[in-house]
């Protein structure tokens, strides 16, 4: 068998389930993986390998267990587990244990899961990064906030990990460290038992080595049946090319590459044709922050009367001041425009499959302070619009960069199937 730090969680599951590894080994190799890398990535908040190698054994001797059965996966520290600190990247909250795991949580393990970790966030999954280093490169951010899943993965220590979304947290770090990343239609996952941000934006995602494992996953952790996909033709497919208003803020290597896709796309028979998003996109953003800060500052209200000290500034100064400015009214009136919006951008895209983009400017900034933009995140989260990004290219540096996909609202089976041929067609031509 192939080193199972490589293979997918599809492949892992079936391994086991047909004895030829167990749970317990699979387990160990990651925990060896760990030990090997996690000095210099630093992805992880919390381990503890005799729990996890114990849960392996548990489920080794155990009848029907389920479709993840014996999968290493790793959750981010703002999501809670009962057998493991959570503890929001602060240390406001250091040695804080939940009594419950988070519903994600608890349906992962229900279907044969194993967990090896809590994954560094950044502080309470905003802006100020936390320890953990791009694994291509331990000079270079791995993005946030979900900074620890993303280098985790990519870093061979888990074959899956749980991450957030509220901008662009999932996608950015999964294009920056190389993985594949998901952010579903907003409330696809339950969020209960994960720390909240920005509720009305706030979405639980994955990170994962192979797109084909994200219709198991999402399956495993919503309570859905497993299908099998069956990918489209790409010839099927209608694709709109939306380079976004902030297009001139994607590096030339990432505009070139995103624009020779869609020419690629298109010679195997795709119908790709260029998609401009509505009119009122300026308002639609200024919505966005009145939204983003009234409801951070309410989210984060308990620890800035009563522990405001130890609080970064990044914080204090960014979405928290942002809201402390906005009324209720102005609140409820930005909601509504997000709303016209949302319908605007539905009916404009009703006749393509997907619009394809960048997933972040370039490649991983160099550097530790900052975790990167979230410019080509923020829109299609606010729209509720489910994402993949796909680890197709190498930017001058040798960093990863990636390809965005963006369905329709509440298809994700859809937009994943059409990923996979995506993926199949650009890493073969």
């Amino acid at each position: 068998m192939q080193d199972p730090c490589t293979m997918s969680a599809r492949a892992l599951a079936a391994a086991i389930a047909q004895g030829d590894t167990s749970a317990e080994a699979i387990t160990a190799a990651h925990l060896e993986r760990i030990a090997e890398r996690e000095p210099e990535v630093q992805a992880f908040a919390h381990t503890n390998p005799e729990q996890s190698l114990a849960q392996a054994r548990i489920i080794d001797n155990r009848a029907g267990v389920g479709m993840l059965r014996g999968v290493p996966f790793g959750v981010k520290d703002i999501i809670d587990t009962h057998d493991m600190p959570t503890e929001h990247g602060s240390p406001i909250h250091k040695g804080r244990q939940p009594t419950a795991d988070a519903a994600c949580v608890a349906y992962a393990r229900e279907r044969g899961g194993v967990l090896l970790g809590k994954t560094v966030t950044t502080e309470f999954a905003h802006v100020s990064p936390n320890q953990t280093r791009n694994p291509h490169n331990p000079a270079h951010t791995p993005g946030g906030s979900s900074s620890g899943s993303a280098a985790a993965v990519a870093a061979g220590m888990v074959a899956w990990a749980f991450g957030t979304q509220t901008a662009g947290s999932v996608i950015r770090p999964a294009a920056y460290c190389g993985v594949v990343g998901y952010k579903p239609s907003y409330g696809e996952i339950n969020v209960e038992g994960v720390h909240g941000n920005v509720r009305s934006f706030d979405t639980i995602g994955v990170m994962a080595r192979a797109v084909e494992d994200l219709p198991l996953i999402r399956a495993a952790v919503t309570t859905e049946s497993v299908v099998d996909i069956t990918p489209p033709a790409v010839g099927s497919l209608k694709i709109g090319l939306c380079r976004t208003p902030h297009w001139d803020q994607a590096c030339p290597a990432t505009q070139g590459f995103i624009e020779d896709a869609a020419r690629r796309l298109e010679k195997a028979g795709a119908q790709v044709s260029d998609f401009t998003l509505p009119k009122g996109f300026e308002a639609f953003e200024h919505a966005i922050r009145r939204v983003s800060g009234y409801e951070f500052a309410g989210a984060m209200a308990w620890e800035r009367l009563n522990r405001k000290a130890e609080l970064s500034q990044a914080l204090l100064q960014g979405r928290v001041r942002d809201g402390l400015g906005v009324t209720l009214e102005e609140y409820r009136g930005a909601l509504a425009g997000l709303g016209i919006y949302r319908a605007q951008t539905a009916i404009a895209s009703h006749d393509l499959d997907l619009l394809l983009c960048p997933s972040a400017p370039g490649e991983a900034p160099e550097g530790l302070a900052a975790t990167g933009s979230a410019v080509f995140n923020g829109l299609w989260n606010s729209l509720h619009l489910p994402c993949v990004t796909l680890p197709l290219f190498k930017g001058p540096n040798g960093l990863p960069i990636g390809l965005q996909l963006v369905g329709h609202f509440g298809q994700d089976p859809r937009l994943l199937s059409a990923a996979t041929a995506i993926m199949a067609c650009l890493s073969s031509s």
